[in-house]
C-alpha cells in the first residue's frame, strides 16, 4: 500500500511540475516579436490580390480603425537638396479607396520636429502604422530615438499593428541591412547611425525584393558576421504576420530563413525556404505548420 501511495504521489508531483513548467514557458515574454501587437512585414512589390493589405486592415480593427501612414522612406530631400514635401491627399488616397475612414499621414525630415509632443501626438490614438517603401535610412534619419520613435513602439504596446513594405519591412528589424547612403547594394553599412533598425522584430535582419532583384544570397555574409541574428528574406507580394515569436507566411511567393544554428551540407545554400501558410517559430527555429505552398522537400533544400 505504501509503495502505491508513494508512486501515486510521485506521479501527481510529476504532473504538477510539468504543468508549472508548461505555464512558465507560455508566460515567458517573446524573444523576437513584440509582447503585444502584431507586425506585418512585406517584401515589396504590388500587393493587389495577395490579401496582405486586407489582413493589415483587419488586424488594425477594420474600416473604422485609426491608421497612420509614414511615407518618409521615399526621401527627405530632392536631388537639388531642397526639402521634399508630401501631399497628404496623395499618401492617404490608396487607403481611402480601400474603405478606411480615419487615415492620416505622418512625415518630417527633421528629427527635432519628430521629438516634439505636437508631432508625435497623432500616434497616441493610432490603431496601426504603415511604413511605405523607399530607402530605409531616411526613416532612421527622421525618427530614431525621438519621441515619435517611442510612440511607434507604444502602438504595439497597446496591442496595435505595425506594417510596412520594402524599406518599410527592413526598418522593422534589429540590424538595418542596405542602410548605406552610398547605395542599396551595400549590405552592411559603415555608417554607425544607419546600422540599426527600429527593432520591432528583435534579433533579426530583414531583406526584401529577394526574388525579382535576385537577392537570395545577400543575407548570407550578414548572418555569418552576426550569427546571433536570424535572417529573413522576403519575396515581392509576400509577407510574414508576426505575433510573439511566431509568424505565418502570406502572399504570392517565398520567405528565406538564414539560421546560423542550423547545419547545412556543403552543397546546400545556408538558408531554407518557407511558403504561404507555413508557420515558423523564431525562438525554437522550427517550422510548426506547413501551409499550402511548395512541398517540404523544396523548402528543406533551400530552393
Amino acid at each position: 500500500m505504501t509503495n502505491r501511495r508513494t508512486a501515486a504521489a510521485l506521479c501527481a508531483l510529476a504532473i504538477l511540475l510539468a504543468t508549472v513548467a508548461a505555464r512558465s514557458a507560455a508566460d515567458d515574454p517573446p524573444e523576437y516579436g513584440p509582447p503585444k501587437g502584431t507586425l506585418v512585414v512585406v517584401g515589396g512589390g504590388a500587393l493587389d490580390g495577395t490579401g496582405i493589405l486586407e489582413k493589415f486592415i483587419q488586424l488594425a480593427g477594420g474600416p473604422d480603425a485609426s491608421l497612420v501612414i509614414v511615407p518618409t522612406a521615399g526621401g527627405n530631400r530632392n536631388q537639388d537638396g531642397t526639402v521634399r514635401e508630401y501631399k497628404e491627399a496623395d499618401i492617404v488616397a490608396p487607403w481611402l479607396k480601400r474603405g478606411i475612414k480615419n487615415v492620416r499621414m505622418l512625415h518630417t525630415h527633421d528629427p527635432a520636429v519628430a521629438d516634439t509632443e505636437a508631432f508625435a501626438a497623432i500616434l497616441r490614438t493610432a490603431d496601426a502604422v504603415w511604413f511605405n517603401g523607399g530607402r530605409q535610412w531616411n526613416i532612421v534619419d527622421s525618427y530614431m530615438n525621438t519621441l515619435t520613435f517611442k510612440e511607434f513602439h507604444q502602438v504595439l504596446a497597446r496591442g496595435g499593428v505595425i506594417g510596412g513594405s520594402s524599406a518599410g519591412a527592413t526598418i522593422q528589424g534589429d540590424y538595418l541591412v542596405r542602410g548605406a547612403i552610398a547605395g542599396p547594394q551595400i549590405m552592411m553599412t559603415p555608417e554607425k547611425e544607419h546600422e540599426r533598425g527600429f527593432n520591432f522584430l528583435r534579433r533579426t535582419a530583414i531583406d526584401q525584393h529577394i526574388n525579382t532583384r535576385n537577392r537570395w544570397d545577400d543575407l548570407i555574409p550578414v548572418i555569418r558576421n552576426m550569427p546571433e541574428l536570424l535572417g529573413i528574406g522576403l519575396s515581392e507580394g509576400t509577407a510574414i504576420i508576426v505575433t510573439g515569436d511566431r509568424f505565418e507566411v502570406m502572399g504570392k511567393w517565398k520567405v528565406a530563413i538564414y539560421d546560423s544554428t542550423r547545419l547545412y551540407q556543403p552543397w546546400e545554400k545556408p538558408y531554407f525556404v518557407l511558403s504561404a501558410g507555413d508557420v515558423y517559430n523564431m525562438k525554437t527555429r522550427k517550422i510548426e505548420k506547413l501551409g499550402t505552398g511548395a512541398g517540404a522537400g523544396e523548402r528543406e533544400a533551400g530552393r
